[in-house]
Formats: structure tokens, C-alpha cells, sequence
């Protein structure tokens, strides 16, 4: 799946060998293709709209100024975040109702203000709730790989975006691997950001605990020029050296389960960085079996949502994907002091976390579990919420412990998870971009 990254765009802008115009009637053509070929990425797409601001930023750049290298590329935004003059429905028929927002969410105002063409709304799991990408009410969007699979969650739409090339990047969110889980699924890198590091106003949300807002591309580097926009932070993010790096990993909990070809994928792609005079570390981390314990009630996600849906349930309820109303119904049965013991849970894996990983430069994992499943696998309610849980079980333990993390493609399909704890931002896209050179 080649195609130009955001700095070969922006150098090929720079030397007059393309427009901002072409670039965005060229995107807006693959979006009609794709629609026409009953493709479901978008929930709209704003061409009048992104055609204006394309030709804004040939002109900009013609006197001389270029805000970024965004400038003049179309990218795309998850249908969680305010666009100002647009609805947001976060992928449901019960925000139908809402009005235009009066302002862009800081996210997309960032965005705005680099010079991107904000070309359209992707399509998403009702609310973000789900790592599978399952819309009931826009449909689900596939995998480029395979149209029998789904593309992943939450940010499904927004992968296809990108993997499609009708969008060089776009604006996604991860509160349990919705950013990583569509990487993985759909052959793109993905950044999920320590929390808090990119402004969430204007954004519904999902757990304010566990929200993170981040950007899903072609590279690393693609992943840096975004965050870089996003965040408003200019971080170190040059290359590590391979040689000597402290990748950690452990066998218990994040390889239980694995389909044959993401364990014989991660084996071998472990191989070829200690050949390349990385040191892989086993190590382990048991307290992670805990989990599914700690968070059998529902987690912070269930108590966090319910706070936000629970009028918007009582009245619209049944206009609500069921299976999403069904886990954020759970949050209304946990009690204060059960949120204040899951508060407490999650400090001590922290800390559990800190000391296991005190001399890592990289938490290496698979970034999911399993290969993109088939559609027509997750019709039975029972086969949906097992596969889901799978799905999302690697990539949730960053959010559980506030950390970061990458995901780059490792195979059709499949993702290596490149994670650090809580504002190891830096280090983790520096350690990225030597294991994309590597496995390049």
C-alpha cells in the first residue's frame, strides 16, 4: 500500500509539482469512487467547503507563507470532534437532532489553522464504544485487505480514509486501542498520545479518563508532523540508534490467545531487531491478569459514559446501537465507592508499571491480538463481546496505565505496539522510527 507521505506531499507542494487543488480534487474523486463502490468511510464530506480552503492555501502559499507541513494536505475528522457549521453525531441517529457547532473543537481549530483541508467526517463505533468498527445505523467500513473484514474501531472510517488515499492522515481518538486497533486492521501507523497531551474540548466523549486524541498516517514521521499540530508541542522525535535499545517484553497476559500469525509475525519481527543489535528483555507482569477482574463491572468507561449518556438514554434509548446502550447502561449500576477502588486499581498498576519498566526504552506487544476478524463472525451478541473484548485487551492496558504508544504495520493486518508510560511521548516515537527503519 504505497502511497506519499505528508513530508513528500508538502516537498512535492514546495517545488510546484502539485496544488493543494489537485491534491484535494484527487481525494475527493477516490471518496466518490469509494462511495460509489458502497464504501462507508465518510458520514460527509464537505467538497465545496474543502475546495475553498485548497485553493486558500495555494494562494497562501504563493505569497510566501505555508503555516506547516499540513498545509494544503486533506485530512479527515472523526465525527466525534465539533467542525464548525457541522453536526456531530459521533456515529449515532440520537444526535441527529443537534445543531451545527458554533466552533471548531481546539483539535480541528489546530488543524484549521495549519493549513489543513479538512475534507470530511468519518465514519466510527456508535459513541467510539467498541474496537470493532460495527455501525448499525452508516454501516461498517472494511479493511482494505479483505472487504469480508472489518477495518476496526473506533476510528474505522478514518483508517479507510487514510488507507485509501482520500486523506493523508486523519483525526482519530483512542480510549482502548480505537486508534491502533484500525492501524493494525488496515496497514497504517498510529500515535496515541500520553492523555491530555491533545485538547479533548468539543469532543464527545467516551471516559475522560481514558480519552486521548491523536493521529492515524502512513509513518512515523506523518504521526509527528500531526502531533506536532494537534498537541502544539515540538518534541525530540529523531530516530533512536536500533543498536543497544532496551526493547522489553512480556510473555503473560498480552500473548495469551494470539491468532498463529500475529505470534509467528511478532517472533520474527522480534528476530530481525536483535539481529539488528536491539536487546529484547523478557520480563513480566502478572498484576496484568488482574484486568479483566478489575474491570468486570464495567471499568471507568461504563461509569465515565454513563454520567455523559445517561438523560440522552432515558430519551432516546432506543435509537441507541444496543449493544453500545447495553455497556454503558452497566455505569449506571456502579457506586462511588466502586469508582473511587477502580481510581485506586489503576494508581498501582501505574506504579507496578513504573518499576517493571524503570530501564525499557520500548514496551514491545502486538498491538491486537488477533488479525482483522470476518463480518459476518460477529452477528451473535455472544460472539460480538468476546471478539470485541479480545480485540481491544492489548491496546487498553496503555490506556489503563496512562501511557503512550504506536502501533506499526507488521504484516497485512497486524500491528506492533511500541508503548511507554505516561509522557514518554518522545521516546516512544524516537524508539518508532528506528523499528520502521528496521523493518523497512
Amino acid at each position: 500500500m504505497t502511497a506519499p507521505t505528508i513530508a513528500e506531499l508538502a516537498a512535492a507542494l514546495a517545488a510546484g509539482q502539485t496544488t493543494s487543488v489537485a491534491l484535494t480534487e484527487d481525494a475527493l474523486a477516490r471518496i466518490d469512487r469509494h462511495v460509489q463502490a458502497g464504501g462507508v468511510a465518510f458520514m460527509s464530506v464537505d467538497a465545496k467547503g474543502a475546495l475553498a480552503q485548497a485553493h486558500a492555501a495555494d494562494q497562501a502559499r504563493a505569497a510566501g507563507y505555508v503555516a506547516s507541513p499540513l498545509a494544503g494536505l486533506p485530512v479527515s475528522i472523526k465525527d466525534l470532534f465539533d467542525v464548525r457549521g457541522q453536526v456531530t453525531r459521533a456515529g449515532s441517529k440520537a444526535l441527529d437532532g443537534r445543531a451545527p457547532a458554533q466552533a471548531d473543537a481546539p483539535a480541528v481549530a489546530r488543524l484549521r489553522a495549519a493549513g489543513a483541508v479538512l475534507i470530511g467526517r468519518t465514519n466510527m463505533s456508535e459513541f467510539a464504544f467498541s474496537g470493532l468498527g460495527l455501525n448499525p445505523h452508516y454501516g461498517t467500513p472494511r479493511t482494505p485487505f479483505d472487504p469480508d473484514r472489518i477495518s476496526g474501531g473506533s476510528t474505522s472510517g478514518g483508517a479507510v480514509s487514510v488507507a485509501e488515499q482520500m486523506a493523508v492522515a486523519t483525526l482519530g481518538t483512542d480510549t482502548g486501542g480505537s486508534i491502533r486497533i484500525p492501524s493494525a486492521f488496515c496497514g497504517l501507523t498510529g500515535f496515541k498520545p500520553t492523555a491530555r497531551r491533545v485538547p479533548l474540548d468539543g469532543a464527545v466523549p467516551l471516559s475522560t479518563s481514558l480519552d486521548s486524541a491523536g493521529p492515524l498516517a502512513r509513518s512515523v514521521a506523518c504521526c509527528v508532523a500531526m502531533d506536532a499540530v494537534l498537541s502544539g508541542e515540538t518534541l525530540d522525535t529523531r530516530a533512536a540508534d536500533l543498536r543497544g535499545l532496551r526493547c522489553y517484553v512480556t510473555r503473560d497476559f498480552v500473548a495469551d490467545g494470539l491468532d498463529a500469525e500475529v505470534a509467528q509475525a511478532f517472533e520474527a519481527t522480534l528476530a530481525k531487531l536483535s539481529a539488528q543489535g536491539a536487546q529484547i528483555v523478557e520480563f513480566s507482569f502478572p498484576e496484568l491478569r488482574r484486568l479483566p477482574e478489575i474491570n468486570a463491572a464495567g471499568g471507568l468507561t461504563a461509569a465515565e459514559a454513563w454520567t455523559w449518556h445517561r438523560e440522552l438514554l432515558q430519551t432516546k434509548g432506543d435509537q441507541y446501537d444496543q449493544r453500545v446502550a447495553q455497556r454503558i447502561r452497566r455505569g449506571e449500576k456502579l457506586t462511588a465507592t466502586d469508582y473511587i477502588v477502580l481510581l485506586a486499581e489503576r494508581r498501582a498498576m501505574q506504579q507496578r508499571a513504573t518499576e517493571l519498566l524503570r530501564d525499557a526504552d520500548a514496551w514491545l506487544m502486538p498491538s491486537v491480538a488477533v488479525r482483522p476478524p470476518r463480518l459476518d463472525a460477529l452477528q451473535r451478541d455472544e460472539d460480538f463481546f468476546a471478539i470485541n473484548g479480545l480485540v481491544l485487551r492489548n491496546p487498553s492496558v496503555i490506556n489503563f496505565l496512562d501511557g503512550c504508544a504506536a502501533s506499526l504495520p507488521m504484516g497485512e493486518g497486524m500491528g506492533l505496539g511500541v508503548c511507554g508510560l505516561h509522557g514518554s511521548d518522545a521516546r516512544v516515537l524516537q524508539v518508532a522510527a528506528a523499528i520502521e527503519q528496521a523493518l523497512a
